[in-house]
């Protein structure tokens, strides 16, 4: 056989081979949909007991649309900090904060 020959046959089998691998078989994985993106939430900026607390919750109802926390526990979270929230608009800083604490460990949240 000439090398000419050779290296067309080589070819001919070369090409054979990787077409039949591009050909899906009986085992091919079914295609999985990506997940949507997920935006990380905008956190308000500032100190003091407002900005911490609408902080939380903005990771709260992040977590609630994500389904990284469960809606009817979301819902008592958010109860507690409207509470928080409530001391702090009445100038009760100390016990906003102390409120606040309270909840995110009940809920497990640093």
């Amino acid at each position: 056989m000439s090398s000419h020959r050779t290296s067309r046959v080589l070819a001919t089998l070369l090409a054979v081979s990787l077409v039949g691998a591009c050909k899906p078989g009986a085992s091919t994985p079914p295609v999985v949909a990506a997940p949507a993106a997920v935006v990380a939430p905008v956190l308000p900026q500032g100190s003091g007991c407002g900005p911490s607390i609408a902080r939380t919750q903005a990771v709260v109802d992040s977590d609630v649309t994500t389904g990284n926390l469960n809606a009817p526990v979301g819902e008592r979270f958010s109860a507690d900090l409207r509470r928080a929230s409530e001391a702090c608009g009445s100038g009760n800083e100390r016990e906003a904060l102390s409120l606040l604490a309270a909840a995110k460990a009940r809920y497990g949240y640093r």
